[in-house]
């Protein structure tokens, strides 16, 4: 009886190992491939738990979904006029027909990716030898990027075809090769010098000017103001003198003795100041000997 139970215990492993291996899950983002000795059986496209026949088939997986090429290499290619530029691009790609893939292209993702980053890179080639830079750069970026997509889409899907759509194709970067690159860049750095020089120099002379017309103007000013200023002072003292030769006419001796103390005002009693004077004989202290002189006379 223990035997019995023995071997039955090994028949349900063996059962339950052998059920676990004759199932497989597809995922929604794959197709899954079974093969048969080698040669595609059937391809599930439906995501779901799936059988197969332990030891005599396999499964192997392909991705769904949207994929993404980007440029492989860094090789410079020449335009229409002969200059060598470099074009970093990427390709959204997918494969639509499994066994058509797997039988002319490869098992894997990897094996289109190479295949598919030859066939690019020679669209682009032949689109480039076609146009100028400017037309890559701006004009007909759009037109270029169509035109490859195109080329690329027949090639794949010719007499032998790949399995698979090209969705898009985009250039990311389209620029000349260093050793070109670092020479425009040196000319512009000298435009751009030359263009700064130039416009230092169209400033200072500007400023020159400016200065030497604020200049002017402040000489025109300052003698402007200097003729009105002498013009008020002139009316000024001739005011003054009016003034003082009417109150003075009233009083001829007071005006004389006023005069004589302003005159005493502006040499007496300065610092260094010397004079020289017989005060007994001179006029100019005879208010001083008596300040009744000028009524007498």
């Amino acid at each position: 009886m223990n035997r019995i139970g023995f071997i039955g215990t090994i028949v349900i492993v063996v059962l339950a190992l052998f059920g676990a291996t004759a199932m497989f899950v597809v995922d929604q983002r794959q197709f899954g491939v079974v093969y048969q000795f080698g040669q595609i059986q059937k391809v599930i496209t439906e995501p779901g738990l799936n059988l197969r026949v332990p030891l005599v088939q396999n499964v192997n997986y392909l991705d769904k979904r949207l994929l993404t090429l980007e440029s492989m290499d860094t090789d410079p290619l020449l335009t229409a006029e002969k200059q060598r530029v470099i074009i970093d691009w990427y390709v959204r790609w997918r494969i639509t027909d499994p066994q058509t893939y797997i039988r002319n292209v490869g098992a894997d993702e990897a094996s289109g990716a190479q295949q598919l980053n030859r066939v690019v890179r020679n669209a682009f080639q032949e689109e480039i030898n076609r146009r100028t830079v400017r037309e890559i750069i701006s004009t007909r970026r759009e037109t270029l990027m169509d035109d490859v997509k195109r080329e690329v889409n027949q090639a794949v899907k010719n007499a032998k075809p790949w399995g698979i759509d090209i969705v898009d194709v985009r250039i990311t970067r389209a620029d000349y090769v260093e050793s070109i690159t670092e020479s425009v860049y040196r000319r512009m750095q000298a435009e751009r010098q030359r263009v700064a020089n130039e416009l230092r120099s169209t400033g200072q002379a500007e400023g020159e000017q400016i200065k030497a017309d604020a200049d002017r103007q402040r000489e025109v000013t300052v003698a402007n103001a200097y003729r009105d200023a002498q013009k008020v002072r002139g009316q000024g003292d001739a005011e003054a003198n009016r003034t003082y030769a009417e109150a003075f006419g009233k009083d001829p001796q007071f005006a004389e003795f006023y005069r004589s103390l302003d005159a005493y005002r502006a040499s007496i009693g300065k610092p260094g100041d010397v004079l020289v004077i017989d005060p007994a004989a001179s006029d100019f202290f005879r208010n001083m000997r008596d300040p009744l002189a000028s009524t007498r006379r």
